[in-house]
């Protein structure tokens, strides 16, 4: 497992989110976790602008997955809703499918979360700041990492 911690401005986060987008591959596992409104969907915009993605982003909170076509599909979960389900909703195809997985509140449905995935934890600071905890677990979440940091 490779740790980074790092503290950043909004603009320095949407930069950071057009590089992961940039450098995602198929199959990338992306969880994120924090406060409310300390910029998880913020960065996820970022990271499908970086895939190319022209659609706008938005929480799929009601939803649970919104799907956006970029150079790589983009699977978008919002699992906050699905506290105590165990049921069979049949995403871990797109989970571990042809594209990126950003799941926010990945906790809900950590028996679907893969053993490679990279972790991002998001704290606010201040206003314009945020504290952000980089965990790269396996060999393409580990690269990723490299690559964007």
């Amino acid at each position: 497992m490779k740790e980074v911690r790092l503290i950043s401005s909004l603009d320095e986060t949407r930069a950071l989110g057009i590089k992961i987008g940039e450098n995602v591959e198929e199959g990338t596992v992306i969880t994120l976790t924090g406060d409310l409104g300390a910029g998880k969907t913020t960065l996820t915009q970022s990271i499908a602008r970086g895939m190319g993605i022209k659609k706008t982003v938005s929480s799929p909170t009601f939803t649970i997955c919104k799907i956006y076509q970029g150079r790589l599909p983009l699977y978008h979960f919002d699992a906050y809703r699905l506290e105590g389900s165990e049921e069979d909703l049949g995403f871990e195809e797109m989970i571990e499918g042809d594209g990126l997985a950003v799941i926010e509140w990945p906790q809900y449905i950590d028996y679907m979360i893969p053993e490679d995935v990279l972790e991002i934890s998001i704290h606010l600071t201040g206003e314009q700041s945020r504290e952000m905890h980089f965990h790269a677990h396996g060999t393409k979440s580990i690269q990723l990492l490299k690559e964007i940091l």
